[in-house]
């Protein structure tokens, strides 16, 4: 008796430690899997609708651009980070809205750069001036043919991302400046120089890890003193303990969605 006893218990704390991740697995699995294809390029995405998405209704758009880790064409790892947090039953009842979530192939990059990892951190050459890189001039078609749709809002455009993500939100706001009524930035950077070119007014919450070690935290400090500088309203938010996973400090931000969804283009 006491044997069953025993095995019983463990197999409820197996059953227990394994339901969070299936809940997990099957939230995740509200990003539709999809595709976007230009010419002869196809561009992998995920996409999540509010719950009792309507064609008759319009809706903000975010769009979430990853980090280099996340890279590749399984169509999944970009999910990694930051999807939770438009997942939250709350956040789809408070602030229902398109989000969007794209995946560049494991050679190419967000941002125009030239990456060396010779040393830590890294040493970034920003070239966001430049023709766009093939990942990026395919989310921002895919943002326009989006955009176009009648359920759109398109007074409320969002975009973020993170690391390499972070830079290309800076970049895609220069390519892009109409397009988004405000933005966030987690540990990327880019050449201040394109920040005299984002619209007046622009909103972005800028945030990083004081001891990042592989994206130097003067490179978002640097872009939040230009933008306002310039007329902006950059906010940046500084972790003093986090290296560079200061996306987690970030996403925990309790008015992060708040913030952004109270912006809409003037």
């Amino acid at each position: 008796m006491k044997n069953r006893l025993k095995y019983l218990l463990i197999a409820l704390a197996v059953i227990l430690l394994l339901v969070p991740f299936s809940m997990d697995a099957q939230s995740k699995d509200e990003f539709k899997r999809e595709q976007f294809v230009s010419e002869n390029d196809t561009l992998n995405y995920r996409i999540l609708y509010p719950d009792n998405f309507s064609e008759s209704k319009e809706y903000p758009v975010v769009l979430v651009l990853h980090g280099a880790g996340e890279r590749g064409d399984d169509n999944e790892a970009q999910l990694v980070h930051g999807s939770d947090l438009f997942l939250k039953a709350k956040n789809r009842k408070e602030f229902p809205a398109i989000v969007i979530f794209p995946q560049a192939p494991k050679d190419d990059y967000w941002a125009k750069v030239e990456v060396k990892r010779d040393t830590m951190p890294f040493h970034f050459d920003f070239k966001n001036t430049e023709a766009p890189t093939r990942s990026l001039d395919l989310v921002m078609k895919l943002m326009d043919s989006v955009i176009a749709q009648k359920f759109v809002n398109d007074q409320k455009v969002y975009v973020g991302g993170l690391s390499m993500g972070g830079m290309g939100t800076y970049e895609i706001l220069y390519k892009k400046p109409e397009m988004f009524a405000a933005a966030f930035a987690i540990c990327g950077g880019a050449n201040p120089e394109i920040a005299k070119d984002y619209p007046d007014g622009l909103n972005i919450w800028i945030f990083h890890g004081e001891k990042d070690d592989v994206v130097p935290p003067r490179l978002s400090k640097e872009m939040a003193r230009v933008i306002n500088h310039t007329g902006g309203n950059a906010k940046l938010s500084l972790y003093p303990n986090d290296n560079h996973n200061s996306w987690d400090s970030a996403f925990s931000e309790p008015y992060l969605l708040e913030w952004l969804f109270k912006n809409s283009k003037k």
